[in-house]
């Protein structure tokens, strides 16, 4: 079985391996078609990514077909095309206990803390298969990004109407931007790249689209805002320089989300967050019905994926690819690795 194993920062590997025996109950054998590379995967071939041993088999951004279940399943066939929800809980901690499944205590991301899709075929529980009928393998790769912001906008709770700010427009940004936009919220994006600033509207047709590197952000925003500072702020850069600085863009009273995770300390003036009465809240991970969520959203046309992927490689030649795909001048929105 074709397998791509990163081995240490920096250095992938392509290996073949026996193949997984066959399912138990309540499990699945899926064969993998889809692999999105995340942020998180760049991450970790950078050294870089919290929560990671070496070696891995990257990959949680997966499309996927049923090959054997283990048990019949009233729900799924052989043959059905899923996303897979990459977050296996332990089903009994206090967080799953209250129904957030996505910060289980015994959480195991496929991926970071145990092997993922990179390699042609694997077991997962049946519970973490999501079902379309109508979605490609190309949709059903990117739908656990999508998760990402449908989640932290559910966390952030932006209403209709609302201007909120979106910091940094790499895909997980983007993700919060169309769930926002679906909410009924109006965006304003600050985002570095001006590639990624155009993307944003051109293909989510974002009015207000700031130059992060400026220095008159809170300027801009208050002309823009008569005066005032966006109520709702969510930050997806991953930068901790931009995630400690993203205080002083929330309004007094407003809310602060983070989306993106740094392996480091954030520092912040207590007096500053005390002054504002800032509610500051983190969005890890996403949950089965921010998946149900997303693929519907795909499903009705509401959200068109067909722009995000703007590179792709078979699983031959993601090796060579991928520091390619690190590089901010070859303009990468999604990678895609075809198995």
């Amino acid at each position: 079985m074709k397998t791509i194993v990163l081995e240490e920062p920096g250095r992938f590997r392509l290996v073949d391996r026996a193949a997984p025996p066959a399912p138990g109950p309540g499990e699945a054998l899926v064969r993998i078609h889809r692999v999105g590379v995340c942020g998180s995967d760049l991450h970790a071939f950078g050294g870089k990514q919290p929560f990671f041993a070496y070696p891995r088999v990257v990959g949680h951004e997966l499309g996927v077909e049923i090959v054997a279940l283990g048990t019949p399943e009233a729900h799924l066939a052989v043959g059905d095309r899923c996303s897979v929800e990459p977050y296996l809980n332990c089903g009994s901690c206090i967080a799953c206990r209250r129904g957030k499944t996505n910060c289980c205590v015994r959480l195991q991301v496929l991926g970071v803390h145990t092997d993922g899709g990179m390699r042609e075929l694997m077991t997962v529980p049946v519970a973490k298969l999501h079902r379309s009928r109508t979605l490609s393998m190309d949709q059903l790769a990117l739908v656990e990004m999508l998760t990402i912001g449908a989640h932290a906008v559910r966390r952030g709770q932006p209403e209709a109407g609302e201007r909120i700010l979106v910091i940094g427009a790499g895909p997980i940004g983007l993700s919060v931007i169309q769930f926002a936009q679906l909410s009924g919220a109006r965006v304003i994006v600050l985002e570095i790249s001006e590639r990624r600033r155009q993307f944003c509207r051109q293909h989510l047709k974002v009015e207000t689209c700031l130059d992060g590197q400026a220095d008159t952000t809170v300027d801009e925003l208050q002309a823009l805002l008569d005066g005032d500072l966006p109520t709702t702020v969510f930050e997806a850069t991953g930068n901790p320089n931009s995630m400690m600085r993203s205080v002083q863009y929330v309004a007094n009273g407003g809310k602060l989300t983070f989306v993106s995770l740094v392996q480091g300390d954030l520092t912040f003036r207590d007096a500053e967050l005390h002054r504002r009465e800032l509610t500051l809240l983190r969005s890890r991970n996403a949950t089965g019905a921010d998946f149900a969520w997303a693929i519907q959203m795909v499903e009705e046309g509401r959200i068109d994926l067909a722009p995000w992927i703007t590179h792709r490689a078979p699983a031959d030649a993601m090796i060579a690819a991928f520091p390619e795909w690190l590089d901010p001048e070859r303009g990468v929105i999604k990678a895609v690795v075809e198995f």
